[in-house]
C-alpha cells in the first residue's frame, strides 16, 4: 500500500511551514510563487490526492441543487431525464447533498420565467437548466449569474459566458447526420424540414439542426430543401396541403422527438413513398420504426444528458471537481435493426 502522506510530512519534503502547505491545498491566504513551487512539485512526485470526502463532512455543508427541465407530462421527450437525476440522487445520497427538481410548461415562456424567479428566491448552490427559449434563458442565466449561482445547461446549448458547462449533442452537426441519412435513402427531388409547435425564432435547437441539415444538401444540386412549421390544430390539414403542393416530396426531417405525429399521418393517408427522419426513441416513435414508417432516429439521450449535468454539478460542491465548460455525447443513429439494445438501456 502507498504511503498516505500528512501535511507534517509534505511540508517537510518541500523545507517549508505546515502551515504553507495548508494553504497551498486548500487555495487560501498569500504563497510565494518559490514556496508553490516547492509544494506543488512534492505533490507532484508522492501523486498526493486529498481525501475530499473527509473535507467535506468536516465542513458539514448542505447543498442544495434544483433542476428545472420542461413537464414531462406534456412532453413525453423529458420522462427519461428524471431516471438520470433519480442515479445520481442514488449514487450520492449518502452526502445529504439536496436535490429539488421543478417543472415548467414546454409551450409557456412565463411559466420558464416564473420557475426560475422561484429558484432564484430560494438561492440554491447551483442549477441544472434546459433552456429551451432562448431570448428568456439569456435574462435568466445573467440573473443568476448576478446572484452567483452556478449554472450548467443541458440538451440546448445557449451561447453565454454566464454558464459553467453544457451537456449535449452538437444539433448543426445532428442536422448533417439527420441529412446523410435521408440522402441515403432517397432519390433526387423534394425534401423537407419540418419545426413541430414550436417558436421557430425562439428555439436555437431547431435553428442549428436546420443549419446543419441545410448545409449538407448544398453539395447536393439535385435535391430541394423546403421548410413547413406545423401546429396544432392546424396540423393534418397544413401538412396535406403541403404535401399536395409538392408532389416531388421525397423525405421529411422532423426536428423534434414528434416525428410520430407526422409517422401517423404518413400511414393513415397512404404517403408511404415519403421517407421520414426524426428524433427520440419514445414509445411511438419506436412502433413506428418497428413498422417501417419511420426510417431513421436519432437518438438524443436525454437520460445521459441529465445524468452528467447533475453529477458534475454535486462533484464540483462535493468534492472540488472541476466541471467541463462542455460535454457532448455521441449522435447515436436508430433503425429498426438495433433499435431493442438502446430501449433496454
Amino acid at each position: 500500500m502507498s504511503k498516505k502522506y500528512t501535511i507534517r510530512d509534505i511540508a517537510e519534503l518541500a523545507g517549508v511551514s505546515k502551515g504553507t502547505v495548508d494553504r497551498v491545498l486548500h487555495k487560501r491566504g498569500k504563497v510565494s510563487e518559490t514556496a508553490l513551487k516547492k509544494v506543488t512539485q512534492v505533490l507532484n512526485e508522492i501523486d498526493y490526492h486529498p481525501n475530499l470526502i473527509a473535507r467535506n463532512l468536516k465542513n458539514n455543508k448542505a447543498y442544495t441543487i434544483y433542476v428545472l427541465l420542461p413537464d414531462p407530462n406534456e412532453d413525453p421527450y423529458w420522462e427519461s431525464c428524471l431516471e438520470g437525476i433519480d442515479t445520481v440522487m442514488v449514487e450520492f445520497g449518502a452526502f445529504g447533498i439536496n436535490i429539488q427538481q421543478l417543472y415548467f410548461s414546454p409551450t409557456n415562456t412565463q411559466s420558464f420565467l416564473d420557475a426560475n424567479a422561484f429558484i432564484q428566491r430560494a438561492a440554491p448552490d447551483g442549477v441544472l437548466l434546459a433552456p429551451l427559449f432562448f431570448k428568456e434563458a439569456r435574462i435568466v442565466l445573467q440573473h443568476y449569474d448576478t446572484l452567483g449561482i452556478t449554472v450548467l445547461t443541458f440538451n440546448n446549448a445557449i451561447k453565454s459566458t454566464t454558464t459553467k458547462s453544457f451537456i449535449g449533442q452538437d444539433l448543426y452537426q445532428s442536422g448533417r447526420v439527420a441529412a446523410k441519412l435521408m440522402h441515403s435513402i432517397t432519390d433526387h427531388g423534394d425534401i423537407a424540414i419540418l419545426h413541430i409547435d414550436e417558436k421557430y425564432k425562439n428555439a436555437v435547437f431547431m435553428q442549428e439542426k436546420e443549419k446543419g441539415f441545410r448545409s449538407y444538401f448544398k453539395a447536393c444540386p439535385d435535391y430541394n430543401v423546403l421548410k413547413c412549421k406545423l401546429k396544432h390544430p392546424d396540423f393534418e390539414l397544413v401538412l396535406n396541403s403541403f404535401i399536395k403542393d409538392h408532389p416531388n416530396l421525397k423525405g421529411i426531417f422532423v426536428t423534434t422527438s414528434k416525428t410520430y405525429q407526422v409517422a401517423d399521418f404518413i400511414k393513415k393517408n397512404l404517403y408511404n413513398h415519403i421517407a421520414l427522419v426524426g428524433y427520440d426513441l419514445l414509445n411511438e416513435n419506436v412502433a413506428h420504426l418497428k413498422a417501417g414508417t419511420i426510417d431513421f432516429l436519432i437518438h438524443q439521450n436525454p437520460k445521459q444528458q441529465a445524468y452528467f449535468g447533475l453529477k458534475f454539478l454535486v462533484e464540483y460542491f462535493l468534492f472540488e471537481k472541476e466541471i467541463p465548460s462542455q460535454l457532448l455525447l455521441p449522435i447515436d443513429i436508430v433503425n429498426s435493426e438495433n433499435v431493442n439494445p438502446f430501449m433496454r438501456h
